[in-house]
């Protein structure tokens, strides 16, 4: 099966950078994937991307070395196991509360005994190797957010669920949680000490912990904060800033 360079990564204790898709189209996923980082994400929680989108965008990213991702909108096993059946590396499941919720998310990407995943790889299998259903409970990433107020209050037991690989914060939904406004790259200090928290949690229990970032400072504050994958960017707020950038520099050479 073809190694996931994200748990290669992680075993030679380098930190994991990890693109972003909102927008949903096959080109887009291309283009980001071809930029060099290390992972990518299709966003299926908040992006513009539906299941059907998903394998043509994974097949995108699959022209390049970059490992593909997926988020699903809600701890739904059916959506983990087709995510993960279109070729899939790594699993990303939102507003996870409980060491019961991470335990069904972790049986969604595990093949018996260990776990529940039907067999049938349609697409996995090509991408992956022949290998693929012998090998994938050990390659596949699966990841479960803590930004919900019961996560925090459960944080020690998510983390120990077995078979988890990592917690990822989403920080918007974790400044909820702390009754504060949500923002990326949040620098309250109650927040940045709970995101710290996490890490913490997580390192004890053996895992990785992954930041959500909005940019290129925040995400070196985190990479030496120690936290083992740092979200950097997406392909929406590339966009976004390119065109403001430009038009503020031709407005600036104009007036």
């Amino acid at each position: 099966m073809r190694p996931n360079k994200i748990k290669q990564m992680w075993r030679d204790k380098k930190c994991v950078t990890l693109g972003w898709l909102s927008v949903s189209h096959g080109f887009t996923a291309e283009v980001m994937a071809r930029q060099g980082f290390d992972a990518l994400c299709v966003d299926l929680q908040h992006g513009t991307a539906e299941m059907n989108d998903v394998g043509p965008m994974l097949q995108a990213i699959s022209q390049t070395e970059t490992v593909p991702v997926v988020r699903v909108a809600w701890n739904d096993p059916a959506a983990i196991m087709k995510a993960l059946d279109l070729g899939a590396y790594g699993i990303i499941v939102p507003l996870v509360n409980n060491a019961e919720e991470a335990a069904r998310a972790v049986a969604a990407c595990r093949y018996p005994p260990v776990g529940m995943r039907s067999n049938g790889p349609v697409r996995a299998v090509h991408y992956g190797g022949s290998d693929y259903v012998a090998k994938a409970n050990d390659e596949i990433v699966v990841m479960a957010m803590i930004e919900t107020r019961d996560g925090l209050a459960n944080l020690d037991a998510i983390c120990a669920t077995p078979g988890l690989d990592a917690v990822y914060i989403g920080p918007a939904d974790l400044s909820f949680a702390l009754g504060l406004p949500p923002r990326g790259d949040n620098p309250d200090p109650l927040h940045m000490a709970t995101c710290d928290k996490i890490r913490a949690a997580a390192h004890k229990a053996g895992i990785k912990c992954v930041m959500h970032c909005a940019g290129a400072a925040f995400a070196a504050g985190a990479v030496k904060r120690g936290f083992d994958m740092v979200m950097l960017t997406s392909d929406l707020s590339c966009m976004i800033a390119g065109a403001r950038q430009e038009l503020a520099e031709l407005k600036a050479k104009t007036a």
